[in-house]
């Protein structure tokens, strides 16, 4: 069994959606193959470790889609299956955001625009150490309209953070709307190479090309931090949600959960 295979980890952020009667599923979804490369071949927890000192950062910005987030902590076993039936229930630790009181998570995030401020200190912070720690940072493409967002990309190339990588998730959505007609932006590779970003664009569900421009950047050593682009499609993984804006707030009902659920055991 591949280890974060993306139906298998769509299968959890169902069974959690469906569980708590909660929303954001489609934005969970659209993350789940960058989540997927990062927990498989990236991230390193020395000891296995969540809160080892010299582990490496992953800071979901985008605090919405943290099912995604969840699942993979999940097959680390760092949640347990009550964790996951009792997700979004009355005192379960587990929220609809990011939170930094759960294992393996390193911020609480969910208001836009923050979390990114936070992942460029953590990279500061490593650098300052010398240590050899990364900080991956996953943002939004609605989340991109957001001031503090240029500010913080501002401070990580004046800070030379070459040990910081933001990947956007450029599903084409925000909550009301498509990101283009809510606050159009352009081409986002091209505005992160502006701001003295090594930038590349790859699409967000091919598992190769990500894993490859994450080990072409990473190996790029030259003071400047890092950008992917992520190219993804919302709701990705049940034919009835991609590119259904609507998934962003619909709850499952028994229908709608078993015909997903049986859509990624196919």
């Amino acid at each position: 069994m591949t280890a974060f295979a993306p139906h298998q980890l769509r299968q959890t952020v169902l069974k959690m959606a469906y569980s708590g009667s909660t929303v954001h599923i489609g934005c969970a979804f659209s993350i789940i193959e960058i989540m997927s490369v990062l927990y498989r071949n990236h991230l390193r927890y020395p000891g296995d470790n969540p809160a080892a000192a010299l582990r490496d950062y992953l800071v979901l910005s985008k605090g919405h889609g943290v099912m995604a987030q969840y699942a993979c902590l999940y097959e680390k076993n760092w949640l347990t299956t009550t964790d996951i039936e009792n997700y979004f229930k009355d005192g379960s630790k587990l929220k609809g955001l990011s939170d930094a009181h759960v294992v393996g998570c390193e911020v609480t995030s969910g208001s836009l625009g923050h979390g990114l401020s936070v992942g460029v200190g953590m990279a500061l912070a490593a650098k300052l150490n010398n240590s050899d720690q990364y900080c991956y940072a996953i943002v939004g493409d609605g989340e991109m309209n957001e001031g503090t967002m240029w500010e913080a990309i501002l401070f990580a190339k004046q800070q030379t953070l070459d040990n910081l990588v933001v990947i956007v998730d450029e599903n084409g959505f925000q909550a009301m709307g498509k990101t283009h007609e809510v606050l159009g932006l352009g081409n986002l590779k091209d505005k992160f190479t502006a701001f003295g970003f090594d930038a590349i664009a790859v699409d967000g569900h091919d598992e190769t090309a990500l894993d490859n421009a994450l080990v072409e950047l990473k190996n790029n050593k030259n003071g400047n931090p890092k950008a992917i682009i992520a190219h993804t499609v919302k709701g990705k993984g049940v034919s009835f949600m991609e590119n259904e804006n609507s998934w962003h707030y619909t709850r499952l009902n028994q229908d709608t959960f078993d015909l997903a659920m049986a859509e990624l055991e196919q």
